[in-house]
């Protein structure tokens, strides 16, 4: 496994301090899952801009949250119709929450087949409240088209879920919304990570499947009792793969450098590059983007584990610094929120930020933690009792008679 060297300015702690309370499981949840629609709502209206474009907008760096890019955001090219901004989470946040609406059906660990069975059918025939649209609608008209390629595949073309992913374009359309898979699995990094490889195969293929479930192990090894940013980072090396062990490695390398997450911004940058497909400009990828390959990673996921060991796992430094690094921020700070939450529980998320991001929002950030709180407890007595009743028949294939 490769240990991360740490710059003087960054010594990051092993254990918590002796008098800092460990948070419990539910405490970590609700951490997590705000943490991350928090992170969400931040990064939504500088999406897909670069760290000079968004302090040139709002006279700096992104402190908060802030409004629209555009007034006109209804008929302003490329974001119409969608309200990003003023507190509104956006497709990473539904699809989180729709994902924890299938775990409170099925009551156990998933696979690609509940994404069927459950999560699609939530998708295309329940409206609900999109925070972007102002409006009750089917998340089916607000996710973007990488998630409808679920519905088409899924729903209109009957294929084996297990293999759905396949020719969708690889992103970070799986990896998003995988923080229940890890949560669910708390203290297991291993298990949420199959898990999470099982999930995202009906959605995604190659490294945007292999996110997924490095995604879902860093949220299960933010919940181990004196989990840092530095032993994250170690849990998603010992088990990632490929071009994603390789980006996660040099990004990671590059942030152990830094002291704050500003001076980290382009560093992050230079680091990812080599491994990302899409290119120096985000809104017009390259031809060979997004693309199944070996050697490359999604961006989101390396840059989210880089601010958070950049920002040594404080909340407001590792989602402000995943925020203003511009491109795909928003899914960056979905994911570093959830990992910061996660380490800190609820507490380290800024109360200001969740009650605005709820309000705005119209959710009930609570209730999704609440719900899998329940799910995680019962899928872990649930394992107990399968582990106790193969150790019963382990032991009587190898007694001695």
């Amino acid at each position: 496994m490769t240990t991360l060297s740490t710059s003087p300015h960054q010594a990051l702690p092993t254990a918590p301090a002796a008098t800092a309370p460990v948070p419990t499981l539910a405490d970590r949840i609700t951490g997590c899952l705000i943490g991350a629609a928090v992170g969400d709502a931040l990064g939504g209206p500088v999406e897909g801009y670069s760290p000079d474009q968004i302090a040139e907008r709002h006279g700096g760096r992104v402190s908060g949250i802030v409004g629209p890019w555009h007034e006109d955001w209804r008929t302003a090219r490329p974001l119409a119709p969608y309200h990003k901004g003023d507190g509104h989470v956006t497709d990473d946040t539904l699809m989180t929450h729709a994902l924890i609406r299938v775990y409170e059906a099925v009551r156990d660990h998933l696979d690609a087949y509940a994404v069927a069975g459950h999560l699609v059918p939530d998708l295309i025939s329940t409206p609900r409240w999109i925070p972007e649209l102002e409006a009750e609608a089917l998340p089916l008209q607000r996710i973007f088209l990488a998630e409808k390629w679920l519905v088409a595949r899924l729903h209109y073309g009957h294929v084996d879920p297990r293999e759905a992913g396949t020719g969708n374009i690889v992103n970070c359309g799986a990896a998003m919304y995988m923080a229940p898979v890890g949560l669910v699995n708390a203290a297991h990094p291993e298990a949420a990570y199959a898990e999470a490889i099982d999930v995202a195969g009906a959605h995604q293929s190659s490294y945007g499947r292999e996110a997924a479930g490095v995604f879902a192990a860093a949220v299960a090894a933010a919940c181990l009792p004196g989990a840092t940013p530095a032993t994250v980072v170690e849990s998603c090396l010992a088990l990632a793969k490929d071009g994603t062990r390789a980006a996660i490695e040099a990004v990671c390398e590059e942030a152990s450098r830094h002291h704050d997450t500003e001076s980290a911004l382009r560093g992050l940058r230079d680091a990812v590059a080599p491994f990302d497909t899409v290119g120096p400009d985000y809104r017009a990828p390259s031809l060979g983007a997004r693309r199944p390959s070996r050697l490359h990673s999604i961006e989101e996921l390396p840059v989210a584990l880089g601010m958070l060991l950049a920002g040594a796992g404080d909340f407001r430094r590792t989602v402000l610094g995943s925020v203003n690094y511009g491109r795909d921020c928003d899914s960056i700070a979905t994911m570093s929120g959830a990992l910061a939450g996660a380490l800190s529980g609820e507490s380290g998320v800024p109360a200001e930020w969740a009650a605005r991001v709820a309000e705005a929002s119209r959710l009930d950030l609570h209730a999704p933690a609440r719900a899998l709180t329940r799910v995680a407890s019962e899928v872990f007595a649930r394992d107990t009792e399968r582990r106790r009743a193969h150790e019963k028949a382990f032991a009587r294939l190898t007694e001695v008679r």
